[in-house]
């Protein structure tokens, strides 16, 4: 995540350094001044705005899978996050019991 969040700040920087020669701009002129008077949207506003654009489009297609993937919702950032003081009290979950199983196949095995 924090690579693309460097990659997008790279592109706005050549961005920006792009519009300032084309616009022939002196070093004071914000580039949000510059971005506004030639028009042109930010790389994440365009990116945004690209997003947003596909998912509309895929939202009214044909095939089923392109559509599960727009009502995909992620779960809750603190989805997999277990507190160590809770492990011992919270009830295994099913990958836990299948690793417990394992071990205890093994066990049999070596004995």
């Amino acid at each position: 995540m924090l690579s693309l969040i460097y990659l997008l700040y790279e592109l706005q920087v050549v961005q920006n350094k792009f519009c300032r020669k084309a616009a022939d701009a002196p070093r004071y002129v914000k580039n949000s001044v510059l971005h506004r008077d030639l028009e042109l949207p930010t790389i994440s506003k365009f990116m945004k705005n690209a997003s947003e654009h596909f998912f509309d489009i895929v939202n009214s297609h044909p095939s089923p899978l392109l559509v599960s993937v727009v009502s995909y919702e992620p779960p809750p950032s603190q989805y997999f996050w277990r507190r160590t003081r809770n492990i011992l009290l919270d009830p295994p979950n099913d990958f836990t019991v299948e690793i417990e199983k394992v071990i205890e196949v093994n066990k049999m095995v070596i004995d």
